[in-house]
């Protein structure tokens, strides 16, 4: 059993679904505004990036996209990496495992693919608080687009919030990325 350090109440969903920044439908011109290093959260946006010739320093993937299996080809796709990570993160939750991988691959030389078994989609917030000043993310919004978030104060404060909204130990979690 993963070791479930914060979990995503129903009440608080709504409030991801509002971008934390810039919506993005072409990749050149993603990249182009992007910071260093660049973490991408999810199959479709590490994909993106991939066939636009950047590999992420760190990138999140779990074989799915909208609660479907991703296309062989996308998964095919998703090479590159200096390093593989395998973790286990269940839908909406931060598990340490993830949290401690996100901070490795950060800290580590070259490029870091994690293998999330389960969901990824929340690690877009720990990682907006983990990268450096200068950093993105990028993580799909579903039938939108990709949203690059380089983040400031304001962007930091928005996502301790919901952290401490969240279910669980949020110093735990902060802890972990710091």
């Amino acid at each position: 059993m993963s070791d479930v350090v914060l979990e995503l109440p129903d009440a608080l969903r709504a409030d991801l679904k509002e971008p934390m920044g810039r919506l993005y439908t072409d990749s050149a011109a993603l990249l182009a505004d992007a910071g260093d290093p660049l973490v991408a959260v999810g199959d479709i946006v590490t994909y993106h990036l991939l066939e636009a010739g950047r590999v992420p320093d760190v990138a999140f993937v779990d074989e799915r996209t909208k609660r479907s299996a991703v296309d062989a080809a996308v998964s095919a796709a998703i090479e590159g990496f200096d390093r593989r990570v395998s973790v286990s993160n269940p839908a909406a939750t931060l598990t340490r495992a993830l949290l401690v991988a996100m901070r490795d691959a950060l800290d580590g030389d070259g490029t870091t693919l994690v293998d999330v078994d389960g969901e990824e989609d929340l690690a877009a917030l720990p990682a907006v608080l983990a990268i450096p000043d200068g950093g993105s993310v990028v993580y799909g919004q579903p039938d939108e687009g990709m949203v690059l978030v380089t983040p400031d104060d304001a962007t930091r404060e928005r996502v301790r919030s919901l952290l401490d909204r969240m279910d669980g130990d949020t110093e735990a979690a902060l802890e972990a990325v710091r």
